[in-house]
């Protein structure tokens, strides 16, 4: 799979953070995030799904995710927005790939940039959270396109 390696700037982040299986978690995620940035006028400027957890190593009913949009620095969560966060993705090196989501198959592209990313000879994996953008509404699209970032750093020579 191509990727580039990217400096990303730091992102300030809303919306809901879930435990449990990514397939269920991260679908219902989106529906709540979707009710409240309609029904607060959010101006979301990218919507996001942030992993924190490495699916082959902690077990699904423990995986963590935020299903959030970014929002300006200083942003105020509006009332009446229970169980919304704040929070944000640091800035950073990362590995980028653009993928196409059928089926609501996240896991494939995913699958393959890790191994990608894992056979780079300049670049390992760094220990912190993954995310993708939504660049677009696969709901009405039939198919999600993505960008996919995975935290990197120089391999130690």
């Amino acid at each position: 799979m191509d990727y580039s390696i990217t400096q990303e700037n730091r992102r300030v982040i809303a919306g809901f953070h879930l435990v449990g299986p990514w397939e269920k978690t991260v679908k219902q995620g989106f529906e709540q995030l979707t009710m409240w940035v309609n029904g607060h006028k959010v101006h979301a400027k990218e919507w996001v799904a942030v992993y924190y957890d490495n699916p082959d190593q902690v077990p699904a009913e423990k995986l963590r995710a935020d299903t959030v949009v970014t929002v300006e620095d200083g942003f105020t969560i509006p009332a009446n927005s229970e169980g919304v966060i704040v929070t944000e993705i640091a800035a950073g090196m990362y590995a980028k790939a653009p993928a196409r989501v059928v089926d609501h198959d996240f896991a494939t592209p995913w699958y393959q940039f890790f191994n990608s990313v894992l056979e780079d000879k300049d670049y390992e994996l760094e220990a912190k959270p993954c995310f993708e953008l939504y660049l677009n509404d696969g709901n009405q699209d039939g198919h999600w396109d993505i960008e996919m970032y995975v935290p990197v750093k120089k391999r130690a020579v």
